[in-house]
């Protein structure tokens, strides 16, 4: 019986200590793409350099296929313009092994006050692991229609 209630709770510590792994990769995997649409909007080429993988490649709204080179060319400081405020929220990670997709909405806020306007899109975006680092390998954006009044 002893040793049945010690293995009892050697499992209890495993799976909690599992959980708060998976925990900890959702939380980075989320800052993850914060840090990417954020360096998106201020235009920051050097941290969407550090945070993608060479072989990156992002699908646009209108169904472009773009490569990093092309990606980061994008956001070259000669191109830089003024970006609308965005807000990530619903977050949804799936991590296995050391891959993992990671879900969001962005909405965008264009203006403020009465003549503000707002946007929103689905992003999907895939990591992976890489020494010890989740890097961006992929993204691609969706838009959300507005709802019909």
């Amino acid at each position: 019986m002893r040793k049945t209630m010690v293995k009892q709770l050697l499992a209890v510590a495993l799976l909690a200590l599992a959980s708060s792994a998976f925990a900890a990769d959702d939380a980075a995997l989320v800052s993850l793409v914060q840090r990417h649409v954020e360096a998106q909007r201020t235009f920051d080429q050097a941290t969407l350099k550090a945070i993608t993988a060479e072989n990156y490649a992002e699908i646009s709204p209108l169904g472009e296929v773009d490569g990093r080179d092309k990606m980061l060319s994008f956001y070259a400081p000669d191109q830089k313009r003024a970006a609308p405020q965005v807000q990530v929220d619903e977050p949804l990670v799936r991590v296995q092994g050391d891959s993992a997709v990671i879900y969001a909405r962005l909405t965008y806020t264009m203006g403020t006050g009465e003549t503000a306007r707002t946007m929103a899109m689905r992003a999907g975006y895939v990591a992976q692991l890489r020494d010890g680092k989740w890097l961006l390998v992929s993204a691609q954006y969706t838009g959300i229609r507005p709802p019909k009044n």
